[in-house]
């Protein structure tokens, strides 16, 4: 699943995690593709499943691609 990285830093910022949406920021692409920056997001300590059950929850935002 691909996702804006934008989207995601807010998401972070949001709950209240900035050291780790910083992190991202610096480390991830503008189009983060979830299984192909797989490892980056596991290294965040971010979870592929958790990342998209909120994408599908509505938790981005809605602006995701298939």
């Amino acid at each position: 699943m691909k996702l804006d990285k934008q989207e995601l830093l807010r998401m972070l910022r949001t709950q209240g995690d900035n050291d780790t949406a910083d992190e991202a920021e610096r480390k991830l692409p503008d189009e983060v593709d979830t299984d192909r920056d797989g490892d980056a997001l596991d290294a965040l300590g971010l979870d592929r499943t958790q990342l998209m059950a909120k994408l599908a929850g509505g938790g981005f935002g809605g602006t995701i691609a298939p």
